[in-house]
């Protein structure tokens, strides 16, 4: 079986951050967040990916050239203009020669939850898709794709509906498991009034034709939309501890206290006087002056934190 990671979103609600750099590229802890969900799937046996990445994203080419860490195989496929995840997928389907998973590149769910969605497939060789689904609360109701269920299979999906025209409270998260044939409508997904060709439209009319299309419920999962869940998702993975700690800064001032758990990257200045900790991810070649406090924090690579700031809950970028 393949993955499909969609990789070329921008990002807008990021910004400044992505403005430097893509939404995918965006770092945990010292590795790109696309890298994260690779690593997820990677670890339920699928080493053969195909990244949909923007033309203008070099850094992403070059880092899974020269730095990736998980043992894959990638191959490339550039989607010119970001018109929704049904185009981004057309543009895959000729590198496609089977079953496939596919994922957003800001969509993080455990290694576990992934081997529930290939074990449903299993247990299901006839399956048109399986869908990674989690209910949500009313008010989020508007901002994602929404499932009826029927019978434990998917018999509706709609996508971004009004709460009035939902049909559950029950959302299709960015990861699912499918059969070759939702290439074969692709071509007629038609343009959405947001300017999208919608995947769903896709997996509808997979169900149309007699599917069948399940789902598999998860509790929880991990995204990033803007800066806040960028610091949530790298506070999440320092309290996890998954990672070997690393405290590689290029000078310590006296009398600054590091407090665990933390990550700080190499080349960074770290000035006199200074409490650093907990919580903080610091990337490489950063400046922090004399005098700060930083807990609860990410500082991106190459920021300068000045001399006495006090920092805690944000993005420095």
């Amino acid at each position: 079986m393949q993955g499909v990671i969609l990789a070329a979103g921008k990002g807008s609600r990021l910004h400044p951050i992505t403005l430097k750099r893509s939404k995918a590229m965006l770092p945990i802890l010292g590795r790109p967040m696309v890298e994260r969900v690779m690593e997820t799937i990677r670890a339920n046996g699928i080493r053969d990916f195909i990244l949909v990445v923007s033309g203008d994203d070099r850094d992403i080419v070059r880092y899974f050239a020269d730095e990736c860490a998980v043992d894959v195989q990638v191959r490339f496929v550039v989607q010119e203009e970001r018109l929704g995840m049904a185009d981004a997928l057309r543009r895959a389907a000729p590198l496609i020669n089977g079953p496939f998973l596919l994922s957003a590149c800001d969509n993080l769910t455990s290694p576990e939850h992934v081997g529930d969605l290939l074990a449903c497939r299993r247990a299901h060789p006839e399956s048109a898709a399986v869908l990674s689904v989690m209910p949500i609360p009313d008010e989020e109701i508007g901002r994602t794709g929404i499932v009826a269920l029927t019978d434990g299979r998917v018999t509706r999906i709609v996508e971004k509906p009004s709460r009035a025209q939902a049909p559950s409270n029950i959302a299709s998260l960015p990861l699912y498991v499918f059969s070759p044939r939702i290439l074969d409508h692709l071509p007629n997904v038609r343009l959405s009034p947001r300017g999208e060709y919608e995947l769903q439209d896709a997996i509808q009319a997979l169900i149309d034709e007699g599917g069948p299309v399940y789902p598999v419920f998860i509790e929880r999962r991990l995204t990033v939309t803007g800066p806040a869940d960028l610091l949530a998702i790298n506070k999440h993975y320092l309290m996890a501890g998954g990672d070997r700690p690393q405290l590689a800064p290029f000078t310590v001032g006296p009398n600054t206290h590091l407090i665990t758990p933390l990550r700080i990257e190499e080349g960074t200045v770290i000035g006199r006087d200074s409490v650093i900790g907990p919580r903080v991810y610091i990337e490489r070649d950063c400046r922090i002056g004399d005098g700060v406090g930083l807990r609860d924090a990410v500082v991106l690579r190459g920021a300068v934190v000045p001399d006495g700031a006090s920092i805690a809950n944000e993005v420095v970028s």
